[in-house]
This record gives C-alpha cells, sequence and structure tokens, in this order.
C-alpha cells in the first residue's frame, strides 16, 4: 500500500533518481532563490524546462496554501485561478490509487507546467514518493528515452506523434500507466492502442477540478466509449443537459460545465460536446464536435469546424482546413454524407490549425479567423 506523504515540510522530490529535501527546493530569504533553483539555473540555463519545474518547487514549498494556475483557453481567453495545495494533493491521491502508483515508480514529466495537468504530474511525485522524469515539452516526448516509465500522463498529439516511430511506439507499449488527456483522441490511434498489454485511459477534468475526476479504458476488454467518476465523485445533469461536478474533496463549490453529457444506467458519463460549442443554423443546433466526428473518416488532412454570423441562417457553419491545396469537388462530396444541416456552406484553407498550448483546438481563435476571412471577401 502507497503511504501518501501530505504534510509539504517533509516531503522530498526525486527528479531522475536525484532526492532533493523540501529545504532544498525552498526559496532561501537571504538571496531569493532555492538551492534547486541554483543548481538547475547553472546547468540548464534560467529559461529551461528544469528551471521551470524548480520553480514551481520553490512556489510549491512556499508559506501560501494557495498557488496561481492557468486554464488552457480552448473556447476563450486563458483564466487564472487561485487553487488550495491541499485540494492538488487530495487529486494526486485520488489518481495514484486508481492506478495503485508505488514509491520509486518513475513518472514522466511530458507538458508545460503553466498548466494544472504539468503541476499534478510533478504533485503527484510528491505525494507518492515517485521518481520525476522531466522531459521538455515537445511532439515526441519518448524520442531520447532509453527506458520507458512507468507512468505518464500525455496529450493526444504526443500519443498521435509517438505512434508513428517504431522506436518511440515500442517505449510507449511499455508505459505500464499512461493517461491521455486534454482532447478527443481519434480514430486512427485509438485503434493502435487496442494492441497495447497495460491499461490505457482517456481523461476527464479540467483546472477546476485540478486534473481529472473520471477515467475510461481505452483498450482491452474492458475498453468503453463512458467516463467512470470516482468514488467520491457525485454528477448530475443540468436543464441544459451540461455537467454538474460536486467532487468536494478537489473543488468546493458546486461546478456547472459547459459539457453537454449523458448518463447510462451504470452512472457512467459521456461528453456528446460543449455548449459554447454549438452552432444554431436555421434554428437547428448543431454539435462542432459530432461534426468533426463523422467528417474524420472523411476528410484525410487536418480541419476544424467553426461558425461566422449568417443574416439567413443566424450561424454558418465553416469548414477549416489546413492543406496545401484542398480539392474542393472530393470535399464537396464528402459533405454530401452528412445530414443537410450538418453540412458546411463554407470552405476555408488556412496553412495551421489554430491550437492552445496544451495541444487543444482553440475555438475561439477558429471564429475570429473565419470572421477575418469572410470580411475580406
Amino acid at each position: 500500500m502507497t503511504t501518501f506523504i501530505t504534510q509539504r515540510a517533509q516531503q522530498t522530490i526525486t527528479i531522475n533518481g536525484e532526492r532533493y529535501t523540501a529545504s532544498e527546493a525552498k526559496i532561501s530569504a537571504s538571496d531569493g532563490k532555492s538551492l534547486l533553483q541554483k543548481k538547475f539555473y547553472d546547468l540548464y540555463g534560467k529559461d529551461s524546462f528544469y528551471s521551470s519545474l524548480a520553480d514551481f518547487l520553490a512556489e510549491w514549498f512556499d508559506d501560501s496554501n494557495t498557488l496561481k494556475v492557468h486554464t488552457s483557453g480552448s473556447t476563450g481567453q486563458p483564466k487564472e485561478l487561485w487553487v488550495e495545495k491541499r485540494k492538488m494533493m487530495n487529486s494526486a491521491i485520488l489518481t495514484i490509487s486508481f492506478l495503485k502508483l508505488h514509491q520509486g515508480d518513475s513518472a514522466m514529466l511530458c507538458m508545460p507546467l503553466q498548466y494544472i495537468a504539468g503541476k499534478m504530474v510533478v504533485v503527484r511525485s510528491l505525494v507518492a514518493g515517485l521518481n520525476l522524469i522531466p522531459i521538455p515539452p515537445c511532439g515526441h516526448p519518448m524520442q531520447n528515452l532509453e527506458t520507458p516509465p512507468v507512468f505518464s500522463a500525455m496529450i493526444p498529439m504526443q500519443v498521435f506523434n509517438s505512434l508513428q516511430v517504431p522506436s518511440e511506439r515500442k517505449l510507449l507499449m511499455q508505459i505500464q500507466h499512461l493517461i491521455i488527456g486534454g482532447g478527443a483522441i481519434d480514430d486512427a490511434p485509438g485503434k493502435a492502442l487496442q494492441e497495447f498489454p497495460h491499461a490505457v485511459w482517456s481523461t476527464y477534468g479540467m483546472t477546476e477540478t485540478l486534473s481529472h475526476i473520471a477515467l475510461r479504458r481505452l483498450n482491452g476488454s474492458d475498453h468503453s466509449d463512458w467516463y467512470t467518476p470516482f468514488d467520491n465523485v457525485s454528477l448530475s445533469l443540468s436543464e441544459e443537459n451540461t455537467l454538474t461536478i460536486h467532487a468536494p474533496s478537489v473543488c468546493s463549490e458546486l461546478l456547472r460545465t459547459n459539457d453537454i453529457a449523458e448518463f447510462n444506467q451504470h452512472g457512467q458519463f459521456r461528453i456528446l460536446g460543449r455548449k459554447d460549442n454549438t452552432i444554431n443554423t436555421g434554428g437547428v443546433k448543431v454539435q462542432i464536435e459530432q461534426v468533426e466526428k463523422e467528417l474524420k473518416s472523411l476528410l484525410n488532412c487536418p480541419f476544424m469546424i467553426t461558425s461566422v454570423p449568417d443574416p439567413k441562417f443566424g450561424e454558418r457553419i465553416v469548414l477549416l482546413i489546413e492543406a496545401v491545396h484542398i480539392n474542393h469537388e472530393q470535399i464537396n462530396e464528402s459533405i454530401k454524407k452528412l445530414p443537410p444541416y450538418w453540412r458546411p456552406k463554407q470552405i476555408i484553407r488556412i496553412d495551421t490549425l489554430p491550437l492552445t498550448d496544451t495541444g487543444k483546438p482553440s475555438r475561439a481563435v477558429a471564429r475570429q479567423i473565419a470572421s477575418n476571412y469572410i470580411d475580406k471577401t
């Protein structure tokens, strides 16, 4: 059974096998820097990922009971939130207990530390005594590894990229506990993950819930389209069919999300889309995520669905495509396979689809791109 250390002054952090105490990670009153900051600044440079890790640990071990986190900004401007360190440790315990991680297990950190997902990998390591393996956030976090970590949290883009390189794919398959969050998992990587010998999980959560409050299995005989909430999490639907979360151990207040959901008879749920990703076109409500899901099997290039105001329909569905050239005839044939009200009224070619720092589609920027294009034409 894992022993959890929740008194911050008693915690240590093991990084690449080297153990550091709370006093080494805490800022010194004499010069305003911790011993760990000085070491990592000298070894890797002040702007390095290792130095940002030392900065976060200095903040973790200061006298404040809260710290600042940022939302990802997938549907609008990123927001700053102040969260309790005690509740972050509660969240860490939920994940560690569910996955049955043990002291000394290696945990790969390959996501930015300004967001909750990256911070929580560090907090789990602090609480359970895991061996943290920092990898600067990139599209191929496995590329320079020789030994797979026991545990890793990754975004879909990192998993997809790793699957394309045989050496990286081999290491990825050996991760004993892999959780994937921050976006939808496409059909192709989903099928590839079915071959993996160890459990792979998709996570559901957000900054306000201090990482995930539910998991669904992506491979093996227990794979499912439905998320199972943790035991101490209560869920319900609002009048608008959006998910409401009551998870007092990680979030003091009742949380009303913008995620449109449905439940099955076992109390599990799945997300149909976001309320703010609903397009009202001609009086019919169309969910962006559902249109994109149908188009994934029809289009062989990166794309996004968005909308612009329309004097006749209220809103007009727009297809953004990332491609050097687009075959309008072929795309139109694919679009015709969609239900009539789901069909994009306009196709716009762009060089790069807008993504947030965590790899999610930036819906707000996509709408702005489409609106700017329409204004110029």
